[in-house]
């Protein structure tokens, strides 16, 4: 258990060192023996964490020449997008949460007239989770995550389910920046997307879904604003 451990922590410390000395994709990483001296752990250690980086593809390993830092799809698997990368956070989040504000408004509009009863059930039940969490003071991110992907299920569309690791991070990252101090506005709005969509009134999910959205912005800016 103690190697696995100091294993995740050395696989940090390699992300780390990459963004550090500014290695772009398809450049060289120091060899095992000098990584095991500039880390302070051991060759073993150093092994396993480069293979649990290759296998996000983080790192690309190639027998005889050394490791690299891996040239495309950078970060898949619990960073899809590769946003553990860029640096600017405060530009990240704002970015994001444009992305949200375009497609999903549009997706709460198809759930409207997409879900069957048994998503709106399950929609309900997540919006319900989420509050119930809120009030007893709980981290709600990983429910928030699942009642967005829930709506985005909802609406039949094959692609949509496959933007979600974007929408995702963006909940990750405003309920980390904001602390979760938006808990009145998130249980309200909410409570709108899902009494709009149960009402097949696509128009009234759309708005509710940007007003949720609008909030979610605008603390963000003030957050911002006052550092």
């Amino acid at each position: 258990m103690l190697t696995e451990k100091l294993s995740e922590i050395t696989e940090k410390r390699l992300i780390e060192y990459i963004k550090e000395h500014g290695l772009k994709a398809g450049e060289r990483l120091p060899n095992e023996s000098d990584l095991s001296k500039l880390l302070g752990v051991g060759r073993g250690t150093i092994r396993e964490a480069v293979r649990m980086l290759a296998g996000r593809n983080v790192l690309d390993v190639r027998h005889g020449s050394g490791t690299f830092v891996a040239a495309d799809k950078i970060g898949v698997g619990d960073d899809p997008l590769g946003f553990t990368f860029i640096d600017d956070k405060k530009q990240l989040t704002f970015d994001l949460m444009e992305i949200r504000m375009m497609i999903e408004p549009r997706i709460a509009s198809m759930a409207a007239l997409m879900a069957d009863e048994e998503q709106i059930a399950e929609i309900k039940a997540l919006a319900k989770a989420v509050e119930m969490q809120i009030h007893n003071d709980v981290n709600h991110i990983n429910t928030d995550i699942l009642f967005h992907s829930k709506i985005a299920e909802s609406t039949g569309n094959l692609v949509i389910p496959n933007l979600m690791p974007i929408i995702q991070q963006a909940i990750v990252m405003f309920i980390n920046v904001t602390d979760r101090d938006l808990k009145q506005e998130t249980i309200e709005t909410h409570r709108a997307i899902v009494d709009s969509i149960e009402a097949r009134d696509p128009i009234g999910a759309s708005d509710a879904m940007m007003l949720h959205l609008i909030y979610n912005r605008n603390r963000i800016k003030k957050i911002f604003a006052d550092q």
